[in-house]
């Protein structure tokens, strides 16, 4: 990959991850102009937003960690909810494309990079060591209470009948 086609790619995917945050519909947007000749297909791309997350949760919990706190699994747990708050549409993606992948090949590398991540909550926890083949079921425990944990901070707003701004203004015009 050329250094200007790396850069187009990062480029791009930007716009996507601004796109599925402001739509988020858990969809991937194949329809942004660039992404079909950027990323080869759906797990391409799914593949590229995963690392994004990844590498915002390691950053979360690198931050966290390092204010040296008393409970390790608690700063992690703050990092996760760090992390979907920086990429909620992100989340959004990866949730609904672990539920429904839309063949093998993407069932397999979303599990394998869950997989990874619990492996890493755990560590990152104080919970075992890479290792250890019981650490990924509790990095799945701390995901799950970093879940069941969290508020948004980033509101959620319900889109109205208007599909852009344009019908926004011409909604606003009208009811005035």
């Amino acid at each position: 990959m050329s250094w200007t086609s790396h850069h187009r790619r990062g480029e791009i995917l930007r716009g996507v991850v601004a796109a599925i945050d402001e739509r988020r519909d858990g969809l991937l947007p194949m329809d942004l102009p660039g992404v079909t000749e950027t990323f080869t297909d759906e797990l391409d791309l799914l593949a590229a937003l995963q690392l994004r997350w990844h590498t915002r949760l390691s950053g979360r919990i690198e931050s966290e960690l390092a204010n040296q706190p008393m409970d390790l699994e608690d700063a992690v747990v703050r990092a996760w909810h760090g992390a979907a708050d920086d990429l909620p549409g992100v989340r959004e993606v990866l949730d609904r494309y672990h539920a429904l992948p839309v063949d093998d090949a993407m069932a397999t590398a979303l599990a394998k990079s869950q997989a990874k991540e619990h492996l890493t909550l755990a560590v990152m926890a104080g919970r075992g060591a890479y290792a250890d083949a019981e650490c990924v079921r509790l990095g799945s425990m701390i995901e799950a209470r970093a879940r069941a944990e969290y508020e948004p901070a980033v509101e959620i707003v319900e889109r109205g009948p208007f599909a852009g701004l344009v019908d926004m203004f011409r909604a606003v015009r009208s009811a005035a």
